[in-house]
């Protein structure tokens, strides 16, 4: 008897591992809601960021997201400074780009369109992209140059 139930056991095992991973994945076409945060400091404004990482996370970003809090953003986290490029595809919010340097100092801000595939590029190898609410660094006096605290901005990683 306990033989039979074995294989049964691993498939219900695997079918549970399965809807676990679909679980944390988007439906395609859904915006992705439940990625881990950190805290970052701009002057005396925290943003609650969520951070992309892998590649897919990033991939979708702050697609097709209908709304998002002022104090709000996405960090995009890649391996290794580049020249990295943002487009709007599949993006309904209007935003501002900071390309951030490894230290936390941000290179150039753009302010992107909705659902447009124009690129929009950093000026320098950056590591960081912090995507906010278009308006929310001009409001609040950010700028190129501006140096944002963290712990993605911390030395010695």
């Amino acid at each position: 008897m306990k033989k039979r139930l074995l294989p049964f056991a691993l498939v219900l095992c695997l079918a549970a591992t399965a809807l676990q991973v679909q679980a944390d994945t988007p439906i395609q076409g859904e915006p992705q809601l439940a990625l881990q945060r950190t805290p970052i400091t701009a002057g005396m404004y925290i943003i609650d960021a969520q951070v992309a990482m892998s590649p897919r996370e990033r991939e979708i970003g702050l697609m097709f997201r209908k709304e998002m809090p002022a104090q709000e953003g996405m960090l995009f986290v890649f391996d290794t400074p580049a020249t990295q490029c943002f487009w709007m595809k599949n993006t309904l919010l209007p935003l501002t780009a900071a390309f951030v340097a490894d230290d936390g100092t941000i290179v150039n801000l753009v302010d992107m369109k909705p659902l447009s595939e124009a690129s929009h590029c950093s000026t320098k190898p950056v590591r960081y992209v912090l995507e906010m609410n278009q308006g929310w660094f001009d409001k609040r006096g950010i700028k190129s140059g501006t140096r944002l605290s963290g712990r993605p901005f911390t030395a010695g990683k």
